[in-house]
């Protein structure tokens, strides 16, 4: 059993990559039984640098085979959920589909991650993070005045898409435990993007936002909310945005300009910038942290991720970990009674065929036959 909230929980993944993984690591690291299917032949697997890989089990199985099939609907038949992250009709073609599974376990929450859905004019083409925040309007806001900037794959990918299926996967494994009801859950990143975005939908709706980059309180338009370099090339982040902390910046950093007395003037907002960049140029990176660390000037230091793991507060919270020599995310967030943990180091692939297939009720008679077909 892992340790943490989700103890007792048990998922089947699909073995996939960026999103899904990431889905089934947040799973497991709050104490999920998580069993992975990787395809027989796969490869070798198993790097500690295989961060979202963590915490689970491998089985190894080729999914060409009948008898494959049959295992991973047996293995469903004991599943609470399931996360898949092929192109439509993948899992239906291997005979693993949503009716299948569900015929077999009617309780199955069955998740499915795309990146543009099971149904639309774009759910059978390829894409990525970056394609997939596009059409929200979130892309568009993001970036320079000159570019709409990818801000990694953290809003489509991760926010979109994965933390999305874990949220839908416990909603509807809930449901499934009082109801009895299993269900499909099609989650496209495209719409966890989309949804992501509410805020700033309402506020274009109320007159607050506009299009374009660079001109809103919180796209880096504003100067008091933006990031500065320093004189030794370091950056910062501000963000006083509410009067009294605007106040306190204003005193921290020796401002007396009457001009920036107009904070909320849009049309000052680029001139407020430049001055105030001015100010912070003075000075390194270190002494601004002393000056404003703690502060409500809301105020941090921009750090590099090999910056991060050692500053004081993330080392105070050990929001870091060192296993196996990669330092990687602790597990988040924090429960006071079941605290979650990382239940185990990246698998090999196949490295657990039969234990976790014991674990999860087949016989060693079923796994030997297995073998003995070499669908295993």
């Amino acid at each position: 059993m892992g340790q943490g909230p989700l103890s007792g929980l048990k998922i089947v993944e699909f073995a996939g990559i960026g999103p899904g993984p990431f889905c089934g690591m947040l799973l497991s690291d709050l104490g999920a039984d998580v069993v992975r299917i990787d395809r027989k032949g796969q490869g070798r697997g198993g790097s500690p640098a295989d961060v979202t890989a963590r915490g689970r089990r491998s089985v190894a199985l080729d999914l060409k085979q009948p008898e494959s099939i049959e295992a991973c609907l047996t293995l469903l038949e004991g599943a609470d959920g399931l996360i898949e992250g092929f192109r439509p009709g993948v899992m239906e073609r291997l005979g693993l589909g949503p009716d299948v599974a569900l015929a077999r376990n009617p309780k199955l929450v069955y998740g499915r991650m795309t990146g543009w859905g099971q149904f639309g004019p774009y759910a059978k083409a390829a894409g990525h993070d970056m394609n997939y925040i596009a059409i929200t309007g979130a892309l568009d806001a993001i970036g320079t005045t000159d570019k709409p900037v990818p801000p990694l794959n953290l809003v489509g990918d991760f926010g979109g898409g994965a933390l999305y299926l874990a949220f839908g996967l416990l909603a509807g494994i809930i449901h499934a435990r009082s109801s009895g009801e299993g269900q499909v859950i099609d989650c496209a990143m495209s719409d966890g993007a989309a949804s992501l975005m509410a805020m700033f939908y309402g506020f274009k709706a109320g007159g607050m936002w506009s299009d374009g980059r660079r001109a809103n309180l919180l796209d880096g338009g504003a100067h008091f909310y933006d990031t500065y370099q320093c004189s030794d090339g370091g950056w910062i982040s501000i963000g006083s945005i509410e009067p009294q902390f605007y106040l306190l910046l204003l005193e921290k950093t020796g401002i007396t300009d009457p001009q920036f007395q107009h904070q909320m003037s849009r049309d000052e907002w680029p001139e407020l910038r430049d001055k105030l960049a001015a100010v912070i140029r003075t000075k390194t990176r270190d002494e601004w942290c002393e000056l404003m660390d703690g502060t409500d000037v809301c105020f941090a230091p921009v750090l590099s991720m090999e910056e991060a793991p050692r500053h004081a507060h993330n080392s105070a919270r050990e929001t870091f970990v060192e296993v196996a020599g990669v330092i990687q995310p602790a597990p988040a967030p924090r429960f006071s009674a079941t605290p979650g943990k990382i239940q185990g180091p990246p698998p090999k692939v196949g490295g657990d065929n039969e234990t976790a297939l014991r674990d999860w009720g087949f016989t060693v008679e079923a796994i030997d036959a297995l073998k003995a077909k070499g669908a295993l």
